[in-house]
C-alpha cells in the first residue's frame, strides 16, 4: 500500500515527517470539525442549546482519553509484533483491538444511558440547560461504539506506517458532519439532538470507511470478520500499556476542569480571553503531540525488529524535528495573534488577556518538547506506567496544588498561567531522569540478547 511507511529500513527524518504531517492534521481537523458543532448550534439554536453541548465537553472529554489511551496499547504491541515479523501476533493484536474497541463502546453506551442525568447534575448545569445537555449526552454517548472502533482502527493503521488513511476517513466524515449539523438544525429546526445525531452518524461513516479498508487491504493489519475474537494474552499486552495512558489521560481532563473552574471565577472577561487563546494554542500543541505518537511508533516497530541504534535516533531526530517545527507553528501564531483573536472578539481587553495566555503557554512548551517525546519513547518500549506516573504527579498534582493554595491568595488570570511552565518543566525533568535510569535500549537489548 503506498500510504505505508517503512519505518525498520532506510532513512529516518524525513520518514518521521511524512508520518508526523497527517497526524498533526487529523487532530486539528477533529478541533474545527468539533467548532463547528457549537457554531451551528449556537447560531440557529441559541446560547442554551450551545450551552448544553458544551457543558458535556468534561465529561465526554475523559472518557474519550481513557480509550484514545487504550487504543495507544493496541498502536505499541501491533508494531512491536511488526518489527519482529510474526504474523500471528499482528492478526491476533489487530482483531482484539477492533473486539476490544466494541465491547468498550457498548459499555459506555449503556451505562451512559443509565447515568446520564446524574452525570450531568454533577457537572452542576443550570437548570434551563439541564434536559438539553442530558439529551445531548445520551445521543452522544449511543455512538461510543462507533467512535472508539475509528480510533483503534486509526491506531491499526498507524501501526504500520499508515496515517493517511484515517485522515482521509475524517475529511469525508467530517465534511458529512458539516452538512447533516445543518440540514438537522438549520432546516429541520433540530437542536442540541441534531448535533448530536450528526455526530454518530458521521463517526459510523469514519469507523465503517476505516473497517472496510482494514478487510480489504493486503497488508499484515488485514482484518477478516471470521477471525474476530479477543486473544487473552494480546489483551493483557495491550492494556498494559494503554491503561496506565489512559487513565493519564482522563486524570489530566480532570486538572483541565479544575483549571478551568478557576478561570471562570474571574468572570465572563477573563472566561472569553482563555477560551478564544485556547481555540489558537490548541494548532500547536497538535503540532508538538503528532511528534510523540510517531516517536512510539517508530520506535514500536524498530525495538521488535531488534533495531535499537533506530530507536535512538528517532528519538534524536523526533526531538529535532518537533522542536523546530513546533517553533515555527507558535511563532506564526504569535506574530498574528492578536488579529487572529480579533476573530473570537473584538474587546481589546478580551484580545490582551487571550494574548497573555498565548505568550505562557507557548514559554511552557519550551519544556513540552522534552515531555512529549521522551513520553512516547519510553512508551515504543512499552514502558508506559512510568511516564504516566511522571504526567500525573508533575502536571496534574503540581497543577491541582497550585490552584488550590497559590491561586486561593493570588486569585489573578496571570496566577493561572504561572503554572503551566512549572508543572511541564518538572514533569520533563522527572521523565528525563527516569529515561536516563532506566536506559531502554540498552536494558531491552541485553534482555533481548539472554532471551
Amino acid at each position: 500500500m503506498k500510504n505505508q511507511i517503512d519505518m525498520t529500513n532506510g532513512s529516518i527524518g524525513d520518514k518521521l515527517i511524512k508520518y508526523a504531517v497527517p497526524l498533526a492534521m487529523t487532530g486539528i481537523l477533529q478541533q474545527l470539525f468539533n467548532a463547528t458543532d457549537l457554531a451551528v448550534v449556537g447560531r440557529f439554536s441559541g446560547k442554551s442549546a450551545m450551552a448544553g453541548v458544551g457543558g458535556n465537553a468534561p465529561v465526554i472529554g475523559l472518557l474519550v482519553n481513557l480509550f484514545v489511551g487504550i487504543s495507544l496499547g493496541s498502536n505499541v504491541v501491533i508494531a512491536k509484533a511488526i518489527g519482529q515479523k510474526k504474523q500471528k501476533n499482528i492478526s491476533d493484536a489487530v482483531h482484539t483491538s477492533i473486539i476490544l474497541a466494541v465491547i468498550g463502546g457498548l459499555i459506555v453506551a449503556v451505562l451512559g444511558e443509565i447515568l446520564a442525568s446524574s452525570i450531568v447534575r454533577v457537572l452542576d448545569v443550570p437548570d434551563e440547560v439541564f434536559p438539553m445537555a442530558v439529551k445531548y449526552l445520551r445521543i452522544y454517548l449511543l455512538g461510543m461504539p462507533v467512535i472508539l472502533l475509528y480510533n483503534f482502527e486509526s491506531a491499526i493503521f498507524r501501526s504500520c506506517g499508515n496515517t493517511k488513511t484515517p485522515l482521509i476517513a475524517l475529511v469525508i466524515s467530517g465534511a458529512v458532519n458539516i452538512v447533516l449539523n445543518l440540514f438537522f438544525v438549520a432546516l429541520l429546526g433540530m437542536n442540541v439532538d441534531g448535533v448530536a445525531t450528526a455526530t454518530v452518524i458521521s463517526n459510523f461513516i469514519s469507523s465503517a470507511i476505516l473497517f472496510f479498508a482494514l478487510m480489504k487491504t493486503d497488508l499484515e493489519i488485514k482484518v477478516s470478520p471470521k477471525k474476530l475474537k479477543i486473544s487473552r494474552n494480546i489483551l493483557v499486552n495491550i492494556l498494559k500499556i494503554g491503561v496506565p495512558s489512559g487513565i493519564q489521560g482522563m486524570i489530566f481532563s480532570f486538572a483541565n476542569i479544575v483549571i478551568q473552574s478557576a478561570v471562570n471565577s474571574l468572570g465572563t472577561t477573563v472566561m472569553a480571553s482563555s477560551s478564544a487563546g485556547y481555540n489558537l494554542e490548541i494548532f500547536a500543541y497538535y503540532v508538538m503531540n503528532s511528534f510523540n505518537q510517531t516517536c512510539t511508533t517508530f520506535v514500536s516497530q524498530n525495538y521488535g525488529a531488534g533495531k535499537d541504534d533506530r530507536c535512538r535516533k528517532t528519538l534524536k531526530l523526533c526531538l529535532i524535528q518537533c522542536i523546530s517545527s513546533t517553533a515555527v507553528v507558535c511563532g506564526m501564531i504569535l506574530i498574528f495573534g492578536k488579529p487572529l483573536l480579533h476573530i473570537f472578539n473584538d474587546d481589546p481587553e478580551v484580545i490582551k488577556i487571550g494574548y497573555t495566555r498565548l505568550c505562557y503557554i507557548f514559554f511552557a512548551y519550551a519544556f513540552s518538547f522534552a515531555q512529549e517525546v521522551l513520553s512516547g519513547y519510553l512508551r515504543g518500549y512499552g514502558v508506559s506506567f512510568i511516564p504516566a506516573i511522571c504526567s500525573v504527579v508533575g502536571i496534574c498534582g503540581v497543577r491541582l496544588v497550585w490552584i488550590f493554595t497559590v491561586f486561593e491568595k493570588s486569585p489573578s488570570f496571570t496566577t493561572i498561567m504561572q503554572v503551566y511552565p512549572i508543572s511541564l518543566g518538572i514533569t520533563s525533568l522527572a521523565i528525563l531522569i527516569m529515561t536516563l535510569v532506566i536506559k531502554p535500549s540498552k536494558r531491552y537489548s541485553l534482555a533481548r540478547k539472554s532471551a
